[in-house]
């Protein structure tokens, strides 16, 4: 039987816990009683904390553990559940620790959305690829510049560490290690029997670009706001420069490193975010879409539109469209 330890921290997403707990709980049991056959236990799981105490979450619900760290004298897998405030990395110095002498044991270990966090402090990313929730790229990547982040992964996989993206990516995470650790089939019973599609690869269609303005240079926050409020413009980055008293390569250098990008792919990214809003919002055509946000050939946008989402327009309005139902009378 596989050994899975699930490490809750501080400030801990009970869902990230108790959710992963229960993904790896139902392997052999919710389908196997679904197509009438016995009951099969792949996994002996635990809940740990760093003293052995429970730990709340953000709205003082408790989570109880089965025991410390220090009780745990041999373990497969360390799940490590997200939290809700930064200062958790500051309180986990315990955990930290004990996760490098777990590392040295031989003993995989994954990083569940804020969790890479924690395993990042432990050093044992750097050089190596990781992800989590999109929202945090940033400052991650500020944190850990040694780190290769793709945040456009809901999943990275580097043997024996791994991380995943977003809240409730405990699920693909989950999934992902009961088809290594079980097989395909069992991971395929373990995704219908819960609803849960498999193979989900990317969070780029649930991203929001953040237009970045945590910076100190505010020429370039003022080309910034006039990138907003002039998108639909046809933008000639050489005029652009000039008109703000720069030259093109000033620009360009000192734009990447205010925010990231160029400007012609904030642009873009930006454009792109308008677009998705209006998919999202409206019953505009995408073609009516690509002419609003100042593109006039439909299909080079749609090629920008999909590098971006990692899907087509109208597979963007069929996932995330709600037409707005009016009642009778109102």
């Amino acid at each position: 039987m596989i050994k899975i330890t699930i490490l809750a921290l501080d400030n801990v997403l009970a869902s990230s816990v108790m959710g992963t707990m229960d993904t790896f709980g139902q392997t052999g049991v919710t389908w196997n009683f679904i197509a009438g056959h016995d009951e099969v236990s792949y996994f002996d799981i635990n809940i740990v904390t760093q003293d052995g105490k429970p730990v709340k979450t953000r709205h003082q619900a408790a989570i109880y553990p089965n025991g410390s760290i220090q009780d745990i004298e041999s373990t497969d897998l360390i799940m490590i559940s997200s939290f809700s405030d930064y200062k958790t990395i500051e309180t986990s110095g315990k955990a930290i620790e004990w996760l490098r002498e777990q590392n040295k044991k031989g003993t995989t270990i994954a990083g569940i959305c804020a969790g890479a966090y924690i395993l990042a402090e432990t050093g044992l990313l750097n050089g190596k690829t990781a992800t989590t929730h999109w929202g945090f790229a940033n400052d991650f990547r500020k944190r850990y510049p040694q780190i290769n982040l793709q945040s456009e992964k809901i999943i990275t996989d580097e043997g024996n560490l791994l991380c995943s993206g977003g809240c409730n990516s405990y699920i693909d995470l989950s999934i992902y290690l009961i088809e290594r650790y079980c097989g395909q089939s069992i991971a395929l019973e373990s995704s219908k029997a819960m609803l849960h599609d498999i193979g989900r690869n990317s969070q780029k269609p649930y991203t929001v670009f953040q237009f970045a303005k945590d910076h100190a240079d505010s020429k370039i926050k003022l080309i910034q706001i006039w990138f907003e409020e002039n998108y639909n413009q046809r933008i000639d980055i050489g005029v652009l420069a000039k008109n703000f008293g720069l030259s093109r390569r000033v620009l360009e250098r000192r734009f990447n490193a205010a925010t990231g990008n160029t400007p012609l792919l904030y642009l873009q990214r930006l454009r792109v975010e308008i677009a998705k809003n209006l998919l999202e919002k409206t019953s505009k055509t995408f073609s009516e879409i690509a002419f609003f946000v100042g593109y006039e050939d439909t299909s080079f946008f749609r090629k920008i539109f999909k590098k971006h989402t990692k899907l087509l327009p109208k597979e963007y309005k069929t996932k995330f469209f709600r037409a707005i139902e009016v009642l009778p009378g109102h």
